[in-house]
């Protein structure tokens, strides 16, 4: 189980995005992950007639290390390490680890 997933709410702590929040679009092999509208940076890109896709300069949002971001904690409005408990059911869950709540309800 990780403990960042796709469409979790995040915040960046390091490099020049560093305070600024959005959604995660994908979690990459190599402990990465691209993060809704920051890291953008500028691609050149071929056009490519028979997919529709039109050639130009685009801008995308660039991989960032796990470890420059935290998962947004909406009770107290800040970044959040992430922990893990096993319920009495036996199911395993994901909980912040300031207030042990449980990050997916």
């Amino acid at each position: 189980m990780k403990k960042i997933r796709k469409g979790d709410q995040v915040i960046v702590i390091a490099g020049h995005n560093k305070g600024r929040r959005g959604a995660v679009l994908e979690v990459l092999a190599d402990d990465r992950v691209r993060v809704e509208g920051l890291n953008m940076v500028k691609k050149s890109q071929k056009p490519n007639p028979q997919a529709g896709i039109q050639g130009g300069i685009v801008e995308r949002e660039a991989p960032l290390h796990l470890s420059n971001v935290l998962l947004y904690n909406p009770a107290t409005q800040k970044g959040d390490r992430v922990g893990f408990k096993t319920l009495a059911s036996g199911k395993k869950v994901r909980i912040f680890k300031s207030n042990n709540e449980v990050v997916d309800a």
